[in-house]
């Protein structure tokens, strides 16, 4: 990295940071445009925009990180000692190979080394739970023994904020903290955020949601292309949006696409143990089937005996809390967690359980993507290669026609030639969440699992990105989607949908009609409206009441 006269210095007692005229550029492309903008104490300074906008470059910069090969010139305030963050991917910054407990050990012993040696365990482990109550962990004591691979993407980023949280940080960064998050929890990870700041901690919320941004923040600055366009309290943004961007993501709808119809259905909706796996005359007929499917994490169960089935051509929605089992049904069906009883059946042949013991075809026939795209790109390769790359491993297709496939398909979701030929590092979330799915459909899979890949992703992105799989639907009749998400508005993109809770399938059928007709009380919450976290939180805010 190249630092043309960038300074970091100690800021002054009323803001506890502060980022003056930032310009970050890689190569003749500036990312950040000269960003300005203060964090006092106790107040959420929010950043918003499209992906791509600057929001992570501009955040990353308070804790002096850039992209690799970056030229940055402007000013750093920060304060002294550590600025907390919470990233949009929390397994980025979690250690694979040690346990929850291990992590948060480290951080808490730091803080008790005054305690006579006889005090400090108690000490600790007291610390370590307090923090996992207050980042919405209260059962965080049965997680402590797990990896965090052993975590939802919901768990593992509620951990992250525990570790902010326990280092005493006067300021924290939250990068998309509620990305992947089920209404209810996100209701309490926003009144986690709010209560952070009634501490007089100063947080930058760098987010998509914007129901979240109106409910939590002081200030919003809305970023495109690298340059904040427009500022002013959430009132009166949503009031008055003067900028053309500022109106157009404020008005883009939260809900799914207008072209993604709920294709009728002729079944009843059924609930797990009132109607079996809902199955109907054509179960022989389905590409896959989920059979008494019982998944462990260890010693502790985590999905209880369900049973499931995807008919050709159409979509399965999986909704349920953080921790739901959502993400361990998708990676059993992927072959990438092992310890599972029952049968996952391909065209009534069962599939392997781990992924090296599947075939070439029934490794293309099921293929993931990933809610974390940029985990799953190689950093040091172009994307186009790594595309091209599926079709020649389990397809055996020639390189020359694999790579005018794979720009044939990159293009078609949206994607440049000339883009995807940089690095992973040079594309932005949604970018990469594009090529994710390019990769996939390389494979030409009969079943294509889509875990959380809606969920980091602005409205204007999402929303596209919604379309693209119900055009994928309609356009290519063998293919079937599982959709994993948290979310009832994502979710009306597939045909039916399934409710877990924790670990059960507690509802399934049609999705018209378990939208219209919920017959569990966890999916009726599931429903809540989005204005009811606004003005919970506001009112929690502004009444002073501690929710921690």
């Amino acid at each position: 990295m190249n630092k043309k006269e960038v300074n970091k210095k100690e800021v002054n007692e009323k803001e506890v940071a502060q980022v003056r005229d930032l310009r970050v550029e890689i190569g003749d492309r500036a990312i950040v445009d000269g960003v300005s903008l203060r964090m006092l104490p106790g107040k959420i300074t929010a950043l918003v925009g499209g992906s791509g906008s600057g929001k992570t470059t501009t955040g990353l910069a308070l804790l002096g990180t850039y992209p690799p090969g970056a030229t940055v010139t402007g000013e750093i305030r920060v304060p002294e000692g550590i600025v907390g963050y919470v990233p949009q991917h929390p397994a980025t910054v979690l250690n694979p190979a040690r346990p929850i407990s291990a992590l948060l050990q480290d951080i808490a012993r730091t803080q008790v080394r005054h305690l006579p040696r006889r005090d400090r365990r108690p000490a600790i482990q007291e610390r370590i739970l307090s923090a996992l109550t207050r980042a919405q962990l209260p059962d965080g004591a049965a997680l402590l023994s797990r990896y965090p691979h052993q975590l939802s993407g919901g768990q593992q980023q509620r951990v992250v904020l525990a570790q902010a949280l326990l280092t005493g940080a006067r300021a924290v960064v939250a990068d998309e903290p509620t990305t992947g998050q089920d209404a209810l929890t996100k209701r309490h990870l926003t009144a986690q955020l709010a209560a952070v700041s009634r501490q007089g901690i100063a947080v930058l919320l760098l987010s998509h949601d914007l129901d979240v941004v109106r409910a939590l923040a002081d200030e919003v600055h809305v970023m495109r292309a690298g340059r904040i366009v427009e500022s002013g309290p959430p009132e009166r943004l949503w009031r008055a949006p003067q900028h053309p961007w500022t109106r157009e993501l404020l008005s883009a709808p939260g809900s799914a696409p207008a072209s993604a119809e709920v294709r009728p259905e002729t079944t009843t909706a059924t609930t797990a143990g009132a109607g079996g796996d809902g199955a109907d005359a054509g179960d022989r007929k389905a590409v896959l089937r989920i059979r008494g499917l019982t998944a462990r994490h260890d010693t502790t169960t985590v999905l209880h005996s369900t049973d499931l089935l995807l008919h050709p051509g159409s979509g399965l929605a999986v909704v349920g809390r953080s921790g739901s089992g959502k993400t361990t049904l998708a990676r059993c069906l992927a072959g990438l967690h092992r310890t599972y009883d029952g049968e996952v059946l391909l065209d009534g042949v069962p599939l392997p359980r781990g992924l090296r013991a599947r075939s070439r075809r029934q490794l293309a026939a099921v293929q993931y993507v990933f809610q974390d795209a940029r985990a799953a790109f190689d950093e040091h390769r172009p994307v186009v290669d790594q595309v091209t790359r599926t079709a020649i491993r389990l397809r055996h297709v020639p390189r020359s026609e694999a790579v005018a496939e794979a720009e044939r398909t990159l293009t078609s979701l949206g994607l440049a030639v000339d883009l995807v030929r940089r690095k992973p590092g040079q594309l932005s979330g949604g970018e990469l969440q594009r090529a994710a799915l390019a990769r996939a459909l390389m494979a030409h899979p009969r079943v294509l699992i889509c875990d959380e890949i809606t969920s980091g992703l602005d409205s204007i992105t999402r929303r596209g990105l919604l379309t693209l799989l119900t055009d994928l639907l309609h356009t290519r009749p063998d293919l079937s989607l599982v959709l994993i998400t948290h979310d009832l508005d994502t979710a009306t993109v597939a045909d039916r949908i399934a409710v877990l809770d924790s670990g059960r399938l507690v509802e399934q059928g049609p999705t018209d009609h378990l939208l219209a007709h919920p017959r569990h009380p966890l999916t009726a919450s599931l429903l809540q409206t989005s204005p009811h976290l606004a003005s919970t939180t506001r009112d929690e805010r502004t009444s002073g009441v501690r929710t921690g």
